[in-house]
């Protein structure tokens, strides 16, 4: 026991005491919050081992500082440090299966401020452990069992054990590559770096691979968007003439379905329609509605979805566009193309604070002519959930700009109440009974998508009766999954499917989300094509009779008879019609039959393997051109016929009730507003909701009528 005592009470023994505290929570994150995919005995050694050498490495540091007190100071500073990396993985991974990386960090603070404290629920009982090492250190230090060795640290001992840490990087790497050969060299899952390396060496490996894309940016030229131009001149689809200008001249609304997932449609929680709208909606005869519709979002998430239906391009392999770019990218974006070429007004009505993924930015770039935050609503205490606005308060509140719009107008309304953790007031339940599963998020899951679809009922009820509706076109799709894969096992007895059943195929169904196209007129039905968001931009734009083929876009539409049907995944996963090929952990393919979900043995099947090996080459090169045209912001040497770059300068959101009323009243006669075709009345008083906030009191809508007419604006 002394002889323990006198080891720790030397600098170098108490940096191995850090080392080893660190490496024990770090297995127990590694085998209990992660899911690495480690197969063999190898890869097990390879994962106990990969913490320490970073460990080493970074603790030494403190090491060639002479003054014991300070080197001890550094020493717990990267301690600390380490810990809350190690953490911030854990929380993060648990809600997006995926790992921190530098632009991720980078863009923490624009992120966080529309986050509130939603981490709290992702916290679980066991996470006390990766606490308790502090409780442990504290007691050493405050009982004297530990002191400080004011002995001052020969340099050589301090690089030997830099060294020493270098040695075990190099063994560990030696060993990983001979497990998964060019492990540096390839583009592999991100789970693969930590599952060899290590948190530290990804996160590293991510910041090295950031600064080169930003060298890479700096040297674009011109003639880089030769290949781009020849390779979306192959890719363009067509419009189908049925369907071409279908829309023209009609408003576009397009109603973003935060979380939502296509399962929920015609699904029954103890006999109730979980969303019984939606539900009437998919299959009226005005709907086109698809059932083999994936959402192909990464790490950006919400911010990923959008920049698809607004560009037509796919977000990054790490981090959100909107928050890594979008504040400088060139854009060629839906209302830009919308507002040149038929003269439409945007807007975008959310009830999250601008700020929230660097839209107050990117919907400048993008050329949003209007942007209604959170600061453009009637905030109280109750009127908010974690990520915004709920629903019914913030779509009732939007009517008093939306009248004020001139038409067509293209707008999109950002639904946030169905969002992680899904939670919901008592009082904004109308009595809907949640399944009682042992997870609480897939329980109230149910909860919020009721919601929802009570709000949407409330928004379309106003559009008919304010007259809205016979001159609109309604959009409405699912951005991304709600519920994780981690979170799938809980949900598959709802879905009649055995929990040890449930394969990775069954997850990749779960991505499956609502996109609906709904217009008076519409020849609907349920169109079993398979797409994604990516196909989203060029499907409304022949809809509303503009062609595409001059735009660098990478979908195709729905409609056209020349769609390509392979769906890309981020993560270079994809479906076709007929399978769905999935990675594995060792990265090799694996290949679901669609209809049975039965995995196909490639080795007994060569004509399909080729077939594989071809749509998994064109799925490639498609993820590598939307990143090539993303990184170097390629777009600022392309201008379309007839297109004009849009200049963020022109655009400020911060006294958007002035630009409305000003523009209404330069128009005079002349104004299409739904307002000025009411008689200058305004149609407010036509939207009804049993939002509970409102106990029955419409003057928190109805209030702003003299803001409108242009008396003031109280908002700013």
């Amino acid at each position: 026991m002394n002889k323990l005592k006198n080891i720790l009470n030397k600098r170098l023994g108490f940096m191995a005491l850090l080392v080893a505290l660190l490496w024990i929570k770090t297995i127990i994150a590694y085998y209990c919050d992660f899911s690495l995919g480690v197969s063999d005995p190898l890869q097990h050694f390879i994962l106990i081992i990969n913490p320490i050498a970073t460990a080493v490495i970074l603790l030494s540091i403190a090491l060639y500082i002479n003054r014991s007190k300070i080197s001890y100071i550094v020493m717990g500073f990267i301690y600390v440090l380490e810990s809350a990396l190690l953490y911030g993985n854990i929380l993060y991974y648990r809600e997006f299966s995926d790992f921190l990386s530098f632009n991720t960090i980078a863009g923490a603070a624009k992120v966080s401020k529309g986050l509130g404290g939603s981490a709290a629920n992702l916290v679980q009982i066991h996470d006390f452990i990766y606490g308790l090492d502090f409780i442990i250190l504290a007691i050493l230090l405050l009982t004297h069992y530990i002191k400080i060795d004011p002995q001052p640290m020969k340099k050589l001992t301090a690089i030997a054990t830099t060294f020493l840490g270098i040695f075990l990087f190099s063994l560990n790497l030696t060993i990983a590559e001979s497990n998964r050969p060019q492990l540096l060299g390839r583009t592999f899952d991100r789970a693969y770096i930590v599952k060899y390396l290590g948190l530290n060496s990804f996160l590293a490996y991510d910041s090295i691979k950031t600064v080169q894309n930003n060298q890479v940016r700096s040297e674009a030229v011109g003639t880089d968007m030769d290949d781009v131009l020849t390779e979306v001149k192959k890719n363009y689809a067509k419009p189908n003439p049925t369907y071409f200008g279908k829309a023209k001249g009609k408003n576009i609304i397009v109603i973003h379905l935060e979380s939502f997932q296509q399962f929920l449609i015609n699904y029954k929680v103890n006999g109730q329609e979980v969303t019984p709208f939606l539900n009437s909606l998919y299959s009226d005869k005005n709907t086109m509605s698809f059932d083999n519709f994936y959402h192909e979002v990464g790490q950006g998430k919400t911010s990923d979805a959008e920049n698809m239906l607004e560009t037509g391009l796919f977000g990054l392999p790490e981090g959100s566009l909107f928050s890594k770019l979008g504040s400088d990218n060139t854009f060629q974006a839906a209302p830009a193309i919308l507002g040149q070429k038929e003269g439409y007004t945007s807007a975008v009505f959310h009830g999250n604070i601008g700020s929230f993924w660097n839209r107050d930015n990117v919907y400048k770039n993008m050329g949003y002519d209007y942007f209604f935050d959170s600061n453009y609503f009637n905030k109280t205490a109750d009127s908010s959930l974690e990520y915004g606005m709920k629903d019914k308060l913030m779509l009732s509140e939007s009517v008093k700009y939306l009248e004020q719009l001139q038409q067509p107008f293209y707008t999109k309304f950002i639904t946030v109440t169905n969002h992680y953790p899904f939670e919901l007031p008592d009082e904004d339940n109308d009595g809907f009974q949640a399944p009682n599963t042992s997870n609480s998020a897939v329980n109230n899951y149910f909860l919020t998508a009721h919601y929802l679809d009570n709000a949407l009922q409330e928004f379309f009820n106003y559009l008919k009766s304010s007259g809205i509706y016979d001159n609109s076109m309604i959009v409405l799709y699912g951005d991304h999954y709600g519920l994780s894969n981690s979170q799938n096992p809980d949900l598959a007895p709802l879905l009649g499917v055995d929990t040890n059943d449930w394969s990775d195929f069954n997850d990749s169904q779960m991505q499956k989300v609502p996109f609906m196209i709904h217009m008076k007129g519409l020849k609907g039905g349920i169109n079993h094509s398979y797409g994604g968001e990516i196909d989203v931009l060029p499907t409304i734009l022949h809809l509303a009779g503009i062609n595409t083929k001059q735009y660098i876009q990478l979908g195709t539409d729905l409609l056209s008879k020349q769609h390509n049907q392979i769906v890309i995944f981020r993560n270079k996963n994809f479906v076709t019609p007929h399978y769905t090929v999935l990675k594995n952990s060792n990265g090799d393919p694996e290949v679901y039959k669609n209809k049975t979900g039965e995995l196909v043995d490639l080795s007994q099947n060569p004509k399909l393997k080729e077939k594989v090996a071809k749509w998994q080459q064109y799925v490639n090169d498609k993820l590598k051109l939307s990143d090539t045209i993303n990184n170097k912001n390629l777009l600022r040497f392309y201008t379309p016929t007839g297109f004009t770059p849009v200049d963020s300068k022109e655009y400020n959101y911060q006294n958007e009730i002035q630009k409305l009323v000003a523009t209404r009243n330069n128009l005079g006669l002349k104004s299409t507003s739904v307002y000025s075709q009411n008689g200058n009345k305004s149609t407010t008083n036509l939207y009804s909701t049993d939002a509970p906030e409102l106990n029955g009191d419409r003057s928190v809508i109805d209030s702003w009528s003299s803001v409108l007419k242009g008396k003031n604006d109280s908002t700013n």
